[in-house]
């Protein structure tokens, strides 16, 4: 039998993590993406403990549980538009990874890079390959299992007409030197996944976005997209 009752439950977030975006336009629409992108980890003060992290170093990949701290909205559609879809198809939010959803969770896999011990922040990890914006909340941090999160043969529903998806991207070389050279790769790739919305695709827009410290400017014509100016944000 059914309760009627409705249980609310409260969560706080257990560590923030830093990241090159400080805004959300730009940022991976799926955590592995792009596997050059790194990001810090850092606990909050009540769990700096040690102890909470005794044997994570012996996993290579976790899972990152997170909230949507910029989708947060009151009430909830039973349907959203999914940007791969191009934005005019409707499909049910639970068919999805919207984060407008009726409780802003996130879920991402991310690689576990190492453990840094610093002054002041305790241990902090550093992982990579997370589609998260910087000070986004973490609500949990798990183990990836590969024998049973990892499920040979999963049909991806209408993802899989997307996941080949790729721009090639025109760099003069110019303007990528004005990019540190650790940033290099990991910035090609987030431009090779397109950073717009699906639904926009208008070659004469100047299209920009925040990364590790700078303004990445760019038109989009063709499957082409080609990088116009790299300033410093």
């Amino acid at each position: 039998m059914e309760k009627n009752e409705t249980i609310a439950y409260s969560m706080k977030p257990i560590a923030r993590i830093h990241t090159d975006f400080p805004a959300k336009f730009g940022v991976p629409r799926q955590a592995g993406l792009v596997p050059e992108l790194t990001g810090t980890i850092v606990f909050e003060k009540e769990y700096r403990v040690d102890a909470a992290l005794r044997g994570i170093e012996q996993y290579s990949h976790l899972w990152l549980v997170w909230a949507f701290s910029e989708a947060a909205r009151e009430g909830w559609s039973p349907t959203v538009r999914p940007p791969r879809l191009g934005g005019n198809t409707k499909m049910g939010v639970f068919a999805t990874r919207s984060p407008f959803r009726p409780n802003p969770i996130g879920l991402s896999a991310v690689k576990l890079e190492g453990m840094e011990r610093t002054e002041t922040c305790g241990t902090v990890l550093r992982v990579s390959g997370a589609d998260l914006m910087d000070g986004t909340p973490i609500l949990d941090v798990k183990p990836y299992l590969p024998y049973v999160d990892a499920i040979a043969g999963a049909s991806g529903g209408f993802t899989e007409r997307a996941k080949r998806y790729a721009l090639r991207v025109e760099f003069p070389a110019e303007l990528l030197a004005e990019v540190p050279c650790e940033k290099r790769q990991a910035l090609l790739g987030v431009l090779e996944n397109d950073p717009r919305p699906s639904y926009q695709d208008d070659p004469e827009r100047l299209y920009g976005f925040a990364f590790a410290g700078m303004e990445i400017k760019f038109t989009v014509e063709g499957g082409a997209l080609r990088v116009r100016r790299v300033e410093k944000a």
